[in-house]
């Protein structure tokens, strides 16, 4: 089972298709297997004043993408957060309440202890840098850094665990912590597919739309009847990694009814993208998106039985036996 980023201070919190118009939230933490602060450990501190140093030296791994090792703290560490763009990336400059993949390492100044990493898992962190989402040392530090890039920076317990720090990661409520972060990638909710359009030959199925300016696409339904089983087509294929049964992935989407072609749910009209566990979410999203790459614009046709049959979320204005028809972007996966 995977790892839980201990980076985290609380659940993402976003609504799975699962829950769907219920307001129910995820859990992720459930899914993952390993502990991770609470609420209470996100800083309400007023933002930090940045600083150059002092920062412990990056002594070998010294790539982009490669995993560090780092120096031990060597006197006192900065009482604000210290930040050093080591490699410049050329990519998109992160904003505050994007979305971040990245690669990090995270030790202590005093001891030079590697309290986690994302290297060795093999698996990049896939993150909002928002408040109450990670510790606001990551907020303050990589907001404005491009894509591409190498930060090094040190989190004093202010803008990090706070003064309870985090036991299960053996980090002290005094301790000052040192973090290296390749940033990989950068996602909002203008961020679309990128790949090259599929035909959509089929007048039997839906034709979705293949803009790729942030908007929402359109989904034409056809005069027909419904399939009766999933369909999952490329309509942009994307050249990323494919996604498997347990990864998290993040989306945009839209998803309507094919009865009356009305959009029930979309992340476009929330101005909000979506990241959930496929382990989370209506069978239908979780078959239709295995197998399929990041980058890419899929069809989603979900039948009764893969969706929610005869027991659709409260409030959500789908009615019983609804077949639901989605246009799903994968931006990214974890």
């Amino acid at each position: 089972m995977r790892r839980r980023s201990l980076l985290i201070a609380v659940p993402a919190g976003l609504v799975t298709l699962a829950g769907c118009g219920d307001g129910k939230k995820s859990d992720s933490s459930k899914a993952s297997g390993s502990a991770s602060p609470s609420a209470q450990a996100t800083s309400a501190a007023p933002p930090p004043k940045i600083v150059d140093g002092p920062l412990p030296a990056i002594t070998g791994g010294t790539a982009f993408g490669t995993k560090p090792t780092v120096a031990k703290g060597s006197g006192a560490p900065s009482k604000e957060l210290a930040v050093k763009t080591v490699i410049a990336g050329s990519g998109k400059t992160v904003a505050e309440n994007d979305y971040i993949q990245a690669h990090y390492l995270g030790q202590v100044w005093d001891t030079g202890k590697v309290f986690d990493n994302s290297y060795d898992r093999k698996t990049p962190l896939l993150i909002q840098l928002a408040q109450g989402s990670i510790i606001d040392g990551w907020r303050y530090a990589l907001t404005g850094k491009k894509v591409g890039s190498r930060v090094l920076f040190s989190v004093p317990p202010t803008w990090g665990y706070g003064t309870s720090g985090n036991s299960q990661a053996g980090i002290k409520g005094t301790d000052t912590l040192v973090f290296v972060a390749d940033i990989q990638g950068a996602f909002n909710a203008t961020s679309s597919a990128k790949g090259t359009d599929v035909a959509q030959s089929d007048a039997k199925l839906p034709k979705v739309g293949t803009n790729t300016d942030g908007k929402a696409p359109s989904i034409d339904i056809p005069k027909t009847t419904a399939p009766t089983k999933l369909v999952a087509d490329y309509v942009i294929e994307g050249s990323g990694e494919v996604v498997g049964a347990k990864d998290t992935v993040l989306v945009q989407y839209k998803g309507v009814v094919w009865d009356s072609g009305k959009e029930f749910d979309s992340t476009y009209s929330r101005g909000q993208l979506q990241s959930f566990s496929l382990q989370q979410v209506v069978k239908g999203w979780a078959q239709g998106l295995t197998g399929k790459k990041v980058g890419s614009r899929v069809l989603v046709v979900i039948p009764p039985k893969l969706g929610y049959g005869d027991n659709p979320p409260p409030n959500s204005g789908l009615k019983k036996d609804s077949v639901l028809v989605f246009s799903v972007d994968i931006l990214a996966k974890m």
